[in-house]
């Protein structure tokens, strides 16, 4: 009894949900389905990354050992957008820990981890140009992030971006940002 107990406490996504899934961010339950692997009977939910154009079979028990979540509420998309809008955090130390740091951070899952990396990469165009590791990890946040806001507002990845951006303008360009928006 016991077993039927934990089984249904582990169905906790359906298919048709949106979930994000730490290592490659918003994803789409399209099945549940019971597959033998090693001679056991597993429970699988199928995952589909449409921008990746990859399938994804997770364990139903694994879920929450992997960090697989819910979309983040409208309440916490706000807060990540006021991590957007705070004084970046650059610290002095050498540029390979630091981009360990922030894939650690873009690999969690967390949703204000990545939000914290969008706003410390993030260059106005008045400012030196970024290093191409450092370009590469502000876009993969950038495109985690914008996913996640894109699923949670019901609008496109292209004006999630678009939106996030702007905030990230308008915070750190003040004025000259205001006025170009203007």
């Amino acid at each position: 009894m016991a077993s039927k107990k934990n089984s249904r406490k582990k169905l906790s996504f359906k298919p048709g949900e949106f979930i994000v899934y730490p290592a490659h961010g918003v994803g789409k339950i399209i099945a549940v389905e019971k597959e033998e692997i090693a001679g056991m009977e597993l429970e699988l939910y199928v995952i589909d990354f449409e921008k990746e154009k990859m399938r994804l079979r997770v364990p139903t028990n694994k879920c929450e050992q992997i960090g697989m979540r819910k979309l983040s509420g409208k309440d916490i998309v706000e807060e990540a957008m006021k991590v957007l809008r705070g004084k970046p955090k650059v610290k002095r130390t050498m540029w390979s820990r630091r981009a360990q740091e922030y894939e650690a951070k873009i690999n969690s899952g967390d949703i204000l981890f990545v939000a914290e990396v969008v706003r410390d990469l993030f260059r106005p165009d008045d400012q030196p140009e970024q290093s191409y590791s450092e370009r590469q990890l502000f876009e993969a946040a950038l495109d985690r992030m914008a996913r996640e806001v894109a699923a949670v507002r019901k609008v496109n990845e292209a004006q999630a971006t678009e939106e996030i951006r702007a905030v990230l303008a308008e915070a750190r360009g003040g004025k000259a940002a205001k006025e170009k928006a203007a």
